[in-house]
C-alpha cells in the first residue's frame, strides 16, 4: 500500500457517493486522514466505517456547504481531531441539463449554489489552514483540487447553466492558483468527461437530454468514479515543486 500521504489530512466535499467517495478511499489508502463532508450522514458513516475496516482513518462530517456557516463548521470539525488540513478536494456538484427558457429556476439556483457558492465557501474557510500546512507540514506543500467538467471548456446546447457553473469554477481556480502558488499551495482543476455517477441521474427522465448524449455513451467507454479518483491522487502526490494546473480525464473511444 502506498503511504506517500502519511501524516496529512484531506477534506473531500460531496463524499457520500460517486467521485467523492472513491477519492476518499484512494486518499485514505495512501495514508491520509480524510474528512468526509456531505449532507447524507448515513452514507458518510458507512464510508467512514469501510475506510476504518481497511486500516484507514476517516471522519464523517454532515454539512450543506451551500450554507456558509456549515461550510466553515465542516472545516473546524476537521481541525478538531486532526489538527491540520493539507488537501482540499472540492468535489460536491450537481448537473441539471435543459433549455434556459422554461426550466425550473429553483433547480438552477440549487445547482449554482452547490457548484459555485459551496466551492467558494469551503475554499475560503480552508485556505488559511492550507497555507499553514504548506509552511509547516510533512510535505511543505498543500493542495486544492477543484472538480470541474469538460463542460468548463466546451459549451453544448442544453448545458447552458451547467456550463456557466463550470466555466466559473475553472476561472476561479486559475485566479486562486496565481494568488497562492508562491506560498506553496498548489491549486488545480480536474475536468472529467463522460463519467457514470449519480451526478447525471437527475437528467435520466428528460428524453431530450438522453437523445442528445445517447450517441456519446454508445461510442465511448464511460469513466468510473475510480478513474477520476486516480487523477486526484496523481495531482496531490506529485513532488513538492511539481504542480498540475489542469488535468483532463477523458473516456476511451470504443471505435
Amino acid at each position: 500500500m502506498a503511504t506517500n500521504l502519511t501524516g496529512t489530512v484531506a477534506l473531500v466535499t460531496g463524499a457520500s457517493s460517486g467521485i467523492g467517495a472513491a477519492s476518499a478511499r484512494q486518499l485514505a489508502e495512501r495514508g491520509a486522514s480524510v474528512a468526509l463532508v456531505a449532507r447524507r450522514k448515513d452514507r458518510l458513516d458507512d464510508l467512514a466505517a469501510e475506510i476504518a475496516k481497511a486500516g484507514g482513518t476517516a471522519l464523517a462530517v454532515e454539512a450543506d456547504i451551500t450554507d456558509r456557516a456549515q461550510a466553515e463548521a465542516a472545516v473546524q470539525q476537521t481541525l478538531e481531531p486532526f489538527g491540520r488540513l493539507d488537501i482540499l478536494v472540492n468535489n460536491a456538484g450537481l448537473m441539471l441539463l435543459g433549455p434556459v427558457v422554461g426550466a425550473d429556476v429553483d433547480a438552477w439556483e440549487r445547482m449554482l449554489a452547490i457548484n459555485v457558492q459551496g466551492l467558494l465557501y469551503t475554499t475560503r474557510a480552508a485556505l488559511p489552514h492550507l497555507l499553514a500546512a504548506a509552511e509547516d507540514g510533512p510535505r511543505r506543500v498543500a493542495d486544492i483540487v477543484n472538480i470541474s467538467s469538460i463542460a468548463g471548456r466546451v459549451a453544448w446546447n442544453g448545458y447552458g447553466v451547467y456550463n456557466l457553473t463550470k466555466f466559473g469554477v475553472n476561472g476561479f481556480t486559475e485566479s486562486l492558483r496565481q494568488e497562492v502558488t508562491q506560498r506553496h499551495v498548489r491549486v488545480g482543476v480536474l475536468e472529467p468527461g463522460g463519467v457514470d455517477t449519480e451526478l447525471g441521474s437527475h437528467n435520466d427522465h428528460k428524453p431530450e437530454v438522453r437523445e442528445a448524449i445517447g450517441a456519446f455513451y454508445e461510442q465511448t467507454e464511460v469513466l468510473t468514479p475510480e478513474d477520476i479518483a486516480d487523477g486526484i491522487a496523481y495531482m496531490v502526490t506529485r513532488p513538492r515543486h511539481a504542480s498540475i494546473a489542469e488535468l483532463w480525464v477523458m473516456p476511451t473511444d470504443q471505435a
